[in-house]
């Protein structure tokens, strides 16, 4: 038994109680310690301070043990910096222990890093990262051993110019085996003809002179782009659809098969600007209705500051629903998807609007394994000035867990799931995965000019298993694979993805809470390109590697 895991038990002990879910705080003694730096602290001028950063989950090395990207931004002030200002990526020692890589991870890019998405777009075994920032964006290919290099130049991605970088996703739209890439942009930037904090019609809040925008700044266009057969990538924006709507401020994309037709949409949540639904016409193109399909709007038809995005099937029902994260006295959105081409925003029914705090970072993860998706939220204001103005709203702001009561409404367990979420951060990404390798996910959440948190559940759950997907055919993450679990006379589905959250990467590892089932019956593989596979008889427990075309799971017990 480790340090770590013997540390775990006694807190777990000392939170008395019988509440499924009993989160601590674990960053400090996993290593996880280097202090995030973006903007001000105490006053943010423009918008590029507000953002902040996202966090990914995966595993570099392919040891099995999942690895931590933490990513950074800067100051105004730019080089006054004693040290280097850089993305972090820690390396895992499989039993949730980290040590940072430094300058020999490749990561050496000082900026206004926003956004991270994964993918093996080369298809070589090891999982790449592109990440997404004021300015240009970056994509790093693995190397392997934990060593990445820029390819952005080589791959032909734009290098010149100044674009406003925010969520992006890896998605094999065409299925032709080779991952696309869809980056969204939130606005059109110039600092140089930005008004000053009080100077303008959209630089006032509750009569408090804060920084401007979005509102009132110049809109941005989402970006496509497919890669061809030399490993290139082309801006297909325009011959797809893509830029078909008018400019949007987007900020979180991510790309699932929201009808069940086999071909990858694309969602993106929208700063006061409506939200899209890009649904793939399998031809090559996209057809936005977001509009019709019910996810631009909140239930009165009222836009709203979408911030960050989780996609679930949180009732159970087979189709995909869409979680959304929203500015400060707005509900968190929940749209219930009820047949692949319409939802339904049953937020207030499902009582996610109890709390009403600014959201960033969101995901759809079972932490009891009772068989159905709880939502865990991070928040935290876009305005430190609140804290010296009398009004309601606080900086830092607590983290939300609602837990899924298996009847479309949702509990909230903040105040009972242990001090961890009560703690006040100024929160942007969130990522979730397994590090510890007991099997069941952890959440590590990237605060704003501060230490990162990494929460354990402490509390026993239901049994669970975990599936790692591997392509041959298909794209070699398997990302856009679609997987229903049968077991215990119930079924589950999910989707390997690209990006999500608030600018963050999920691990790609997918985790089924199973209850009381003893076994699972049967696995169903949909991978991209149509091809379809069953595994039958799976240990619960356990992780199984899947790989296309191979009858036999590879199975280890936790």
């Amino acid at each position: 038994m480790t340090n770590l895991y013997k540390s775990l038990m006694i807190l777990a002990f000392l939170a008395a109680g019988t509440e499924p879910v009993k989160l601590v705080d674990v960053a400090d003694m996993s290593g996880l310690v280097a202090e995030s730096v973006f903007g001000g602290k105490e006053r943010k001028d423009f918008i590029l301070e507000t953002t902040g950063n996202g966090v990914a989950i995966l595993d570099v090395d392919q040891d099995g043990d999942e690895d931590v990207l933490l990513l950074n931004g800067t100051t105004l002030d730019g080089g006054n910096a004693k040290t280097p200002r850089l993305p972090t990526l820690y390396i895992n020692d499989g039993k949730g222990k980290f040590t940072a890589k430094g300058l020999e991870s490749g990561f050496t890019t000082e900026g206004w890093a926003q956004g991270v998405c994964a993918g093996d777009y080369d298809n070589d075994g090891r999982t790449d990262l592109f990440i997404t920032y004021y300015g240009h964006n970056r994509l790093y290919r693995n190397l392997g051993a934990g060593r990445f290099v820029d390819v952005t130049a080589k791959v032909g991605l734009p290098t010149s110019g100044i674009r406003f970088g925010s969520g992006c996703t890896f998605l094999d739209y065409d299925r032709d085996g080779r991952l696309d890439l869809f980056v969204a942009n939130y606005v059109n930037l110039d600092l140089a003809k930005t008004p000053r904090p009080g100077k303008g019609e959209f630089c006032v809040w509750k009569e408090i002179p804060v920084m401007c925008g979005p509102r009132g700044l110049p809109l941005a266009s989402n970006v496509l782009y497919h890669q061809e057969a030399d490993g290139t990538f082309r801006d297909v924006s325009a011959v797809s659809g893509i830029l078909k709507p008018s400019g949007r401020y987007a900020l979180q994309a991510v790309s699932a098969d929201f009808d069940n037709d086999g071909w990858p949409d694309i969602y993106v949540a929208c700063d006061m600007t409506p939200s899209l639904l890009y649904h793939n016409r399998g031809n090559g193109t996209f057809e936005e209705r977001g509009v019709e399909a019910g996810v631009a709007f909140n239930a009165d038809g009222r836009l709203q500051a979408g911030m960050g995005v989780a996609v679930g099937d949180f009732n159970n029902d087979g189709f995909l629903d869409i979680a959304k994260t929203n500015f400060s006295g707005d509900l968190t959105s929940l749209y219930l998807n009820e047949n692949g081409k319409f939802f339904t925003d049953v937020s207030a029914v499902a009582r996610l609007g109890l709390r009403q705090l600014l959201g960033w970072g969101i995901a759809f993860v079972d932490f009891d394994d009772d068989g159905w998706k709880d939502l865990l939220l991070v928040n935290g204001h876009v305005y430190p000035e609140v804290d010296q103005a009398k009004v309601d709203d606080r900086y830092r702001q607590q983290t939300l867990l609602f837990r899924n009561l298996g009847n479309g409404k949702f509990d909230d367990l903040t105040a009972k799931a242990g001090p961890a979420l009560l703690t006040p951060r100024a929160s942007r990404g969130l990522a979730i995965g397994d590090l510890d390798g007991d099997g069941r996910p952890e959440a590590v959440i990237w605060n704003m000019n501060d230490k990162p948190s990494l929460l354990k559940n402490t509390a026993l759950g239901g049994a669970f298993v975990n599936l790692r997907l591997q392509g041959t055919k298909a794209n070699r993450s398997a990302i856009g694979a679609r997987v229903q679990v049968q077991a215990g006379g119930k079924k589950w589905i999910d989707e390997v993805m690209s990006g999500s959250s608030f600018y963050s990467q999920n691990s790609m590892t997918l985790h089924f809470g199973l209850a009381s089932a003893k076994v699972v019956e049967r696995v169903t593989v949909n991978w991209p390109g149509g091809k379809v596979e069953e595994w039958k008889n799976l240990p619960v427990n356990a992780l199984c590697g899947l790989v296309e075309g191979q009858n036999k799971a590879d199975c280890r017990a936790y």
